[in-house]
């Protein structure tokens, strides 16, 4: 009919509130796109927003792969659950929908998942990890109380120094990851929330 206005097409969301384009990628972070799209089936809206910038999409893939993927004493669920206890406490919408979603396929228990969203002191855990998230959320919400005795906690708990490092590496990533979050209102991909159930 004349003068109907053509039906609009949903717009794709928005990965932030800040318009910024994405930069010319280097080969390497190319290729690490592509890798994402192959194995999750998308590109993780966290990279997608470092992408107006090459230099700080390899540094931020970098410092991430290392901290939650390489080696270490802390498994790969530990070190999400840290991430989840961290952004619970900061209120960090995308890496409580992001890192959740990561616990809940990690442990294979959704209710865990919810539960380590909400608050991790409701879940069931092992003296390690209660005494791995208590120091995490202690250097998330008074970093300058953290004391000796918070390290031995760890120590008594089972981890050693190594582990003791990454335990606070991995908390203030988050902190930091957290801050930018919610500073350009980084929204997680739709993927997350149906995941993992």
């Amino acid at each position: 009919m004349v003068g109907e206005q053509p039906a609009k097409q949903d717009a794709p969301p928005a990965v932030m509130a800040l318009s910024l384009p994405r930069a010319e990628l280097s080969e390497a972070m190319q290729a690490y796109f592509a890798k994402c799209e192959e194995k999750l089936g998308y590109v993780p809206n966290v990279l997608a927003a470092y992408s107006h910038d090459d230099a700080k999409l390899q540094a931020f893939a970098t410092f991430y792969n290392d901290l939650m993927l390489a080696p270490s004493g802390l498994s790969k669920l530990e070190r999400e659950m840290i991430a989840v206890a961290v952004s619970s406490v900061n209120r960090c919408y995308y890496c409580l929908t992001a890192h959740g979603q990561a616990v809940r396929q990690l442990s294979g228990d959704p209710v865990l998942g919810e539960m380590m969203v909400m608050n991790y002191r409701a879940a069931q855990l092992s003296a390690r990890h209660r005494a791995m998230l208590d120091f995490s959320v202690k250097l998330t919400e008074e970093p300058h109380r953290i004391e000796e005795e918070d390290r031995q906690a760890l120590r008594n708990a089972g981890f050693g120094e190594r582990d003791i490092w990454d335990i606070g590496a991995v908390a203030a990533f988050y902190n930091m990851s957290n801050r930018i979050a919610s500073a350009v209102d980084m929204r997680p991909n739709p993927e997350y929330h149906g995941a993992s159930r």
